[in-house]
Formats: C-alpha cells, structure tokens, sequence
C-alpha cells in the first residue's frame, strides 16, 4: 500500500498563527517588561497545528526565548495546555534534552508561557538517518529518565495512556458498531475490520504503566541543533503510558522513506519487555483514530490538520499492512 513520504503541507508550514505585532499593545508591553528589555526581533514558528502564538523572540539585549501566549477568554484549551507545559518543564529531571521553563504570567487577558530558546531547526522529512537516529538517542535517555517518574510529575495527577486508549484510540470498534462511518481506506481495508478491532483493543492492557511518555513524539515536535543533536519539545501531553507507543509515533513517518523502523524499534531500549504484537497495536489504534478524525470535517485549528491526520493514518495502516501481510 504505497503512501507519499511527505505530508500534503510541509511540517514547516502547517501553522496559522499570530505574529508578534498582532499581539495587542498592552500584551507586548507586559511581555517586554518580564523579559526585562523591549523585544527587536520575532519569528513565528511555522510549525504546529493551533492558533496560539508562539515565536522565537529577542531582545535589545540579545537574550532569545520562545514565547507561547493564547486568550484567557477565547482559547481557554490553548492557555491550560500552555500551563500544562511549563509545569512539566519545570519538574522534568536535570539533563535531559528538553527545553526549560523560564517563567508564566497573565497579562492583558492573557496566558503567557516563556521557555529557553533551543538553537535548531526542524529535522527534514522524509526522515534522514541521521537525524533519526540522533531523536531515537534523544528519546533514549528520556525514556530511562522517566521509566521511574520523580514525585513531582506524578504529583501533576497526569492522564493515562490506558484510559486514553479506551476512551479515544478504539475508533475501529466504533466503525464496526456502525457508531463510526468506514474513513477512506483501500479497498481490501474493510475486510480485515475485525482484525484492526481485535489489534487495537489489546492497547488498553498494553498501556498500562507507571513511566511517563511525551504521548506526542513526531518529527514537528523535534529540533535539531547545530551539533546534530536532538531535543524533543511541546511537553503539553505527557501521560502514564509505555516508551514503544512513542517510538511507534515517531517512527511512523520513517516507514514511506525506506528507512528499518520494525528494526529500529526494536533495537530501541524503549521496546525493551514490550510485548511482541505492542507495535501493530499501537498501528491498529493510531490508524483508526487518525483517519476517522481526518473525516471530521474543517477545523478550528490549522487549516491543515485534517491532511495531516489523513496522511500519518495511511501511513499507519500501511505499515501494519505490511506487517501483518495483509497485502
């Protein structure tokens, strides 16, 4: 089942976002004077798929951060995802290759988020071996860091995996109870209905854990920096799950470029003690639940969304496909 190696839009250009002067007067007089000096530069970042701002900014003094901001009033998810973030940033272990929290405020009726700048670029797609390998050694030492959480992320009553996977990754039981429309899948798809349920609800059990994972880990939520390291960001969906459903996200968008993902995955220490058929269930879930949201219709968020969704569940079924010799 072939799939293009790229997305419909380019990972760089999903974002409709705010620019810095489009923030109101007294937001940005606020955010100048918690940064201590007037801002003289802005880049919006291009990446993502809300409407918040976000932007690489810098000041007079040549200090660089990255600034999220939303409305307290008309984008309440934006500001508690945002809120979310820096809470988690802020209780993350020592070392890792993550951004920091600098600091949170309410301003001019607004939720404003400030972080470390991380000097890099978004990896390029399709995935080079290179930069793919340098996320999986990124994600390495996190998932170590987080196998055993320290008390101050457990302490943020963070969701479950589990019951994610219960509540909404079992679209393809939705689709055979007919509570669900069958998405646009090829043609032998509809056939193998029964085995995409019975994979997909082996991930509730699956999922069960007490480590944390980012539960977002895709090549838009990595940056590159000049040494060729990777650091992982967007830390707003952290949960309760197993290491190998993040290393399934990730290298989902490694399978149309050719790359050995069913090889990487496995050699990777966040697969270690998974179980064999972990990898098509987190597929069969994945799948069903992107190619059933890319049916949803426009979006609040970035025009773009919808394509994404569709692309990354094709790519999922094409690799469970294959895997499972579905043809």
């Amino acid at each position: 089942m072939a799939v293009a190696p790229v997305p419909p839009v380019a990972y760089d250009a999903t974002a409709v976002r705010p620019d810095w002067g489009d923030l109101p007067e007294p937001l940005r007089t606020a955010i100048d004077q918690r940064l201590g000096a007037p801002v003289r530069a802005a880049g919006s970042a291009g990446g993502g798929f809300t409407r918040g701002f976000a932007s690489l900014l810098e000041t007079s003094t040549g200090d660089r951060v990255f600034v999220k901001t939303a409305s307290l009033r008309t984008q309440p998810h934006l500001c508690d995802w945002y809120a979310r973030e820096a809470a988690v940033l802020a209780a993350l272990p020592s070392g890792l290759p993550a951004t920091r929290a600098r600091w949170t405020m309410t301003a001019a009726g607004h939720f404003v988020s400030c972080l470390d700048a991380v000097p890099g670029r978004m990896p390029a797609l399709p995935w080079r071996p290179a930069e793919l390998d340098a996320t999986l050694t990124a994600y390495a030492k996190i998932c170590a860091a987080l196998a055993e959480p320290p008390a101050e992320l457990v302490g943020l009553g963070l969701p479950r995996l589990a019951d994610l996977a219960r509540d909404d990754l079992s679209c393809w039981r939705e689709v055979a109870a007919g509570s669900e429309p069958m998405p646009a899948v090829p043609a032998g798809i509809p056939a193998r209905l029964a085995d995409l349920v019975r994979l997909e609800s082996l991930l509730p059990g699956y999922a069960e854990s007490a480590g944390l994972i980012h539960c977002d880990l895709r090549l838009d939520n990595v940056l590159i920096d000049p040494d060729g390291a990777a650091w992982i960001c967007d830390w707003n969906w952290l949960c309760h799950g197993p290491a190998w459903f993040d290393l399934a996200g990730l290298l989902l968008i490694g399978y149309p470029a050719g790359l050995d993902v069913d090889g990487r995955f496995a050699a990777h220490p966040g697969a270690r003690g998974a179980p064999p058929d972990a990898l098509d269930a987190a597929l069969a879930a994945l799948s069903g639940y992107l190619l059933t949201s890319a049916e949803a219709g426009p979006s609040g968020a970035s025009p773009a969304i919808r394509g994404h969704q569709r692309w990354t569940g094709e790519l999922a079924l094409a690799w469970l496909s294959e895997r499972q010799g579905w043809g």
